[in-house]
């Protein structure tokens, strides 16, 4: 049986090794590939795994022994679904391994914004402390968040350990998501619509998955109606975001910053009008990616084989 790694480098860059994969077939593996190499290079292929390289219904239509597809992350939307549910192939995708790192990138990202501690820590290096009359001083707005309000956007494993956080640090969160879970424990939460959470919010954090409903949920009709000393961070989706408008908002001070780990297209095309705009952090796509969680990922993709192997697959997507 063969199995065909189609982005290898993606998960494992040298860090970890394929050991326990091999184990359970002809293993091949490809660091990159292209779209319009798929067919050729897994034409014998029973499983593909692939992290961000899409599986099309043309790839799937002429893959003659593909059996399963594992999709090396959480979101799926890379692989035409009904495609493959039409030709009987399983596909799964690993939930839940990065939720701790995504996490901890998302406050990152929001106490950088906070305090901009690398730029500050740049001006010292630069002679600005050395040379100051005072024993302190600050280039930019310092802020803190007790008191503030977390606008949520997506309610899942993630976002409600980015309330648990907030919460830490002494925000009220309210939140938003296609399903309403019981979160009495909580003492300062409330579930809102999305004009709510946008006129309310100090900051919005986006944990939604990409759907035809969220893409394009952060535009500049709901923008305008945040207030003008809010950030906005996203670690979950690109295209959740009309990045113009975000843009357009950053450079005229409708909000005050973003903290973004995700792009519509990655990586971007230089002329991103984000990666120009005022007071716009931009980190490229790491969240998910510690050394911790990509071990997590690694062994959750070997269960996964396991499992389709022994006849009942977990974490199935298109059952």
């Amino acid at each position: 049986m063969e199995i065909s790694i189609v982005d290898g480098f993606t998960l494992n860059p040298g860090d970890l090794n394929w050991d326990e994969i091999a184990e359970l077939g002809e293993l091949k593996i490809y660091d990159r590939t292209k779209p319009d190499e798929i067919i050729e290079r897994c034409q014998n292929s029973e499983i593909i795994l692939t992290n961000k390289v899409p599986i099309d219904a043309e790839a799937i239509n002429n893959l003659p022994n593909l059996k399963y597809i594992g999709v090396t992350a959480t979101g799926y939307n890379i692989i035409d679904i009904e495609a493959a549910k039409e030709r009987g192939i399983v596909v799964t995708n690993v939930p839940g391994y990065s939720t701790e790192s995504v996490v901890q990138l998302t406050f990152a990202l929001l106490t950088e914004l906070c305090h901009r501690v690398q730029m500050h820590s740049d001006a010292v290096s630069s002679g600005k402390w050395s040379s100051s009359l005072d024993f302190s001083f600050w280039d930019y707005p310092l802020i803190e968040l007790s008191g503030k309000t977390m606008g949520v956007i997506g309610f899942g494993g993630i976002g409600q350990r980015v309330a648990d956080v907030a919460e830490a640090f002494g925000m009220k969160v309210i939140a938003h998501s296609r399903t309403e879970t019981d979160q009495s424990k909580r003492k300062n939460f409330e579930w809102v619509d999305l004009d709510g959470l946008f006129s309310r919010a100090d900051v919005i954090s986006i944990h939604s998955p990409l759907t035809t409903k969220t893409e394009g949920l952060v535009n500049k009709d709901r923008l305008k109606t945040m207030k003008p000393s809010a950030f906005i961070i996203n670690t979950a989706r690109g295209p959740i975001i009309v990045e113009e408008d975000l843009a357009w908002a950053l450079n005229n001070g409708v909000i005050a910053g973003a903290g973004l780990d995700v792009l519509s297209q990655e990586p971007p095309k230089g002329d991103n009008p984000l990666l120009q705009a005022k007071n716009c952090i931009i980190t490229p796509h790491i969240a998910w990616a510690s050394v911790e969680a990509r071990k997590r990922l690694m062994g959750m993709i070997v269960e996964n084989i396991k499992a389709y192997l022994a006849g009942s697959p977990i974490h199935v997507v298109n059952s």
